[in-house]
C-alpha cells in the first residue's frame, strides 16, 4: 500500500468527493465546457453534501474539517472538471474575509449561508487598471452616515452574476495608498450594484469571469470589514490563504491529465505494440507523475502549516511556492498530455486539450507567476541564513 499523508478521517472525506467526482462531476465536465454556462446543480450538489463548507467552522454550518482537507477536495473535483473545482475554491475565497476579520455578526449572518451553499461568494479586488498593483485601485466609498457610497468597478471576477456575496475592496482614503484602502460586504441585490459584461474565455468556461459596477452604491456603514484602511492588509492576508486554492485547482487538472494520459498509452498501439512501452513516452509519463508528487508535497505541506497554527508570516512564502510549482506544472504537464494522444489530444473528443485549456489560467489569477516569484525572493531576502556559511571559505 502506497505511503498516506492523509489520517482515516480526511481519506473517507476525499473518498466521498473522488465519488462525486467521478460519478457526478465528470459526465457534466464536456458539457459544461461547450455551452459555457454556470453549473448550478453541482454547485446545489456540493452545498447539499456539505463540501461548500469543509473548511467553515462548525459552529457556523460548517464541517471544520481544515485547511488540507479543502485542497484535497478541491484537487479532486479539479481531476474532472475545473470549473467545477474553482466553485469550492471561490467559495473558501469568498468566506476567508469573514472568517479573517469579519465580526461575529457578519459571521452569524453570512457564513451558514455559504457553508450550505445557499449562497455563493466572491472576490472583489482588481480592476481594469490594478491587477497586481491593487494600490492604484480607483474604486472609492465614502462614509455617509450609517451607510457607505461606493463608486467604480471592477474587472475579471469569477462567480459574477452568480455569486449572492462580494467582499470589495475600496479607496475610503484615495491620497493614502495601500493605507487607504477599506474591505466591504456587498451583497448581489444592492443598490447601485450590477455586473456589466460576462467575458468569454479560452478556458473554465463553465465558470463566469464579469465586470462589476457601483454607481453610488449604498451598503450599510455595519458591512464593513475591520476597520477603516485595514483593506490591503485583509486582502494580502486572504491572497495567502486562496492561492494554494488554485494550486490545488492547477494539481488537480495536472494529475488529472496524467492519468488520462498514462490510461491512453496502456491501449494505445504503434509499431506493434502500446505506445507506453515506448521509452520516450515512457519518460514523459514518468517527469508528469515525478512533477505532480513533488507540487503536492508544496500543496499539502502549506495545509498541514495553516491547520498547525503555523505563524502567519510564514505563509505568505509557502503559499506562493505551492501556487508556483502547481501552477507551472499544469502547464507542462497537460502540455505533455496533448503530445501523448498526438493528434487525438488535439481534438475535443478527448479531455486533455479542455485540461491545457484550464490550466493556463491558474498561471495568471490569484497572482501571475511573476508576481509569486517577487513575492517568494522578498521573504527570501528576509531571512537570516549566514549561519548556514560559518566555516566556508
Amino acid at each position: 500500500m502506497p505511503w498516506e499523508p492523509l489520517s482515516d478521517e480526511q481519506r473517507e472525506i476525499r473518498e466521498l468527493v473522488r465519488t462525486i467526482a467521478r460519478e457526478r462531476v465528470a459526465p457534466r465536465a464536456s458539457e459544461i465546457d461547450e455551452s459555457a454556462e454556470f453549473p448550478h446543480d453541482l454547485a446545489q450538489l456540493l452545498g447539499e453534501q456539505g463540501i461548500l463548507g469543509l473548511a467553515i467552522d462548525e459552529e457556523y454550518g460548517g464541517a471544520g474539517a481544515g485547511a488540507l482537507m479543502l485542497l484535497v477536495a478541491i484537487e479532486e473535483l479539479a481531476k474532472v472538471c475545473a470549473t467545477t473545482a474553482l466553485i469550492l475554491a471561490v467559495q473558501e475565497l469568498g468566506t476567508t474575509a469573514l472568517k479573517l476579520r469579519g465580526s461575529e455578526q457578519q459571521k452569524q449572518r453570512y457564513l451558514p449561508r455559504l457553508a450550505s451553499g445557499e449562497w455563493l461568494g466572491a472576490y472583489a479586488l482588481t480592476e481594469a487598471g490594478s491587477g497586481s498593483d491593487a494600490a492604484a485601485m480607483r474604486t472609492t466609498a465614502r462614509r455617509d452616515g450609517d451607510v457607505y457610497v461606493i463608486d467604480g468597478s471592477k474587472r475579471f471576477i469569477t462567480n459574477a452574476g452568480v455569486a449572492n456575496l462580494y467582499p470589495v475592496f475600496a479607496k475610503t482614503d484615495p491620497e493614502a495608498g495601500h493605507s487607504g484602502i477599506s474591505a466591504f460586504v456587498v451583497e448581489a441585490d444592492a443598490a447601485g450594484f450590477a455586473v456589466a459584461r460576462l467575458e468569454p474565455k479560452m478556458g473554465i468556461s463553465g465558470s463566469t469571469t464579469g465586470e462589476l459596477t457601483f454607481d453610488s452604491c449604498r451598503i450599510p456603514a455595519a458591512n464593513l470589514l475591520g476597520e477603516e484602511g485595514e483593506g490591503f492588509r485583509i486582502a494580502m492576508r486572504i491572497l495567502d490563504r486562496s492561492r494554494p486554492g488554485v494550486a490545488a485547482q492547477a494539481l488537480g487538472i495536472a494529475q488529472g491529465a496524467t492519468d488520462y494520459a498514462l490510461e491512453y498509452a496502456k491501449t494505445r498501439e504503434t509499431m506493434g505494440k502500446p505506445i507506453g512501452q515506448h521509452q520516450l513516452i515512457q519518460a514523459k509519463l514518468a517527469d508528469m507523475e515525478t512533477e505532480c508528487e513533488a507540487a503536492r508535497g508544496l500543496l499539502y505541506r502549506f495545509g498541514r502549516m495553516v491547520d498547525e497554527g503555523v505563524d502567519e508570516a510564514e505563509l505568505t512564502k509557502a503559499s506562493a511556492m505551492a501556487k508556483l510549482k502547481c501552477a507551472d506544472v499544469a502547464m507542462a504537464v497537460t502540455t505533455d498530455a496533448v503530445q501523448i494522444l498526438g493528434g487525438y489530444g488535439y481534438i475535443k473528443e478527448y479531455p486533455v486539450e479542455r485540461f491545457m485549456r484550464d490550466a493556463k489560467i491558474t498561471q495568471i489569477y490569484e497572482g501571475t507567476q511573476e508576481i509569486q516569484r517577487l513575492v517568494i525572493a522578498r521573504e527570501m531576502l528576509r531571512e537570516s541564513r549566514a549561519f548556514l556559511l560559518a566555516g566556508v571559505g
